[in-house]
């Protein structure tokens, strides 16, 4: 969905979400310009920018008239960092997750962009703020997006202690304009709330496996004809009340089982990773994928994601204002 008061965006870090933002903000009419320090990444991202709106526009999520060309207008490349700020309405931060990397990046962001552009974090667990200059507070914010963005409409929203009311209101109209669903958070919290769930997941699922109680096959049938399946449809504080509060208390009351210790580390995950396996970009992880190259994969994943976007868009989850 385009937005009626185009910006001029400038999306800094041109990796994993980068490129996929830039496209986000293009699609939505805004001006985007896209930079990184890298020039083998900055040159990937044209490809996986048309990637991916090729995609959607398979899907008939966005118009066949985004062409290659088109695409190339509303998303300029540029190697020099002032020259991609330079009269930039709102600055997407969008690098390694470092903290050096991200200090000595907000430093020249405070240096070369306009006074007024609101800067934008996408941040997924460092607490960014104090590393911005406290002087750009006033218009700063964090929009921590999911991969992929252009298919995942969440964003948190996080202000700092100083910024302006409208800058979030800004911001999250924006957002609401492309069709994405902020959630504004009134201050920082690590992980939010979508990655704290997933972290909570991760602990569950990695002692399953260290304990060899189950396969990663039968979590995933689990989760996906279990768990899954109520979520997109009630949520989850929704689904507790259609199971009943009463019911969810004494199960609660009676429960036995302990949660896992935090350790950071998991014996199934590190024998997989010191194999050399990394998941769908080496060919394999917890499941063999060298059938396929990782872009075929990609590539079903997103049609697979379509698809069920256009369902839950005619089912309309039950989620009460």
């Amino acid at each position: 969905m385009a937005n009626s008061h185009p910006r001029k965006v400038t999306v800094v870090g041109a990796g994993l979400m980068g490129h996929a933002l830039a496209l986000v903000f293009a699609l939505g009419g805004h001006r985007v310009r896209l930079t990184d320090r890298s020039g083998a990444i900055l040159a990937e991202a044209t490809s996986l920018i048309e990637a991916a709106a090729a995609t959607l526009a398979e899907a008939g999520e966005i118009d066949s008239s985004w062409s290659p060309s088109r695409l190339a207008e509303a998303v300029t490349l540029h190697e020099d960092l002032g020259d991609a700020l330079l009269e930039a309405d709102l600055v997407i931060e969008a690098i390694t997750e470092r903290v050096d990397a991200k200090t000595a990046l907000f430093e020249q962001l405070d240096r070369l962009a306009p006074p007024a552009a609101i800067i934008a974090s996408n941040t997924s667990n460092l607490d960014v703020f104090p590393l911005i200059p406290r002087r750009r507070w006033k218009r700063a914010l964090i929009t921590h997006w999911y991969t992929p963005p252009y298919l995942v409409d969440l964003v948190d929203v996080v202000p700092t202690e100083e910024t302006d009311p409208a800058v979030t209101e800004e911001v999250t109209g924006m957002l609401e304009a492309m069709g994405k669903v902020p959630v504004v958070f009134p201050r920082f919290v690590t992980g939010y709330v979508a990655n704290r769930l997933q972290e909570a997941i991760a602990l569950e699922v990695f002692r399953l496996l260290d304990e060899g109680i189950v396969t990663a096959r039968e979590i995933d049938l689990s989760v996906i004809h279990g768990l899954a399946l109520r979520m997109p449809i009630v949520g989850v504080m929704g689904k507790a009340d259609f199971t009943g509060l009463g019911l969810i208390r004494q199960n609660m009351a009676n429960a036995t089982y302990q949660p896992p210790k935090v350790t950071g580390r998991s014996r199934t995950l590190d024998a997989i990773v010191e194999q050399g396996a990394d998941g769908v970009r080496t060919g394999g992880g917890f499941y063999d994928w060298s059938e396929s190259t990782p872009a075929d994969l990609f590539r079903e994943r997103d049609s697979r994601l379509l698809s069920l976007k256009r369902a839950l868009r005619q089912i309309r989850p039950m989620v009460p204002r």
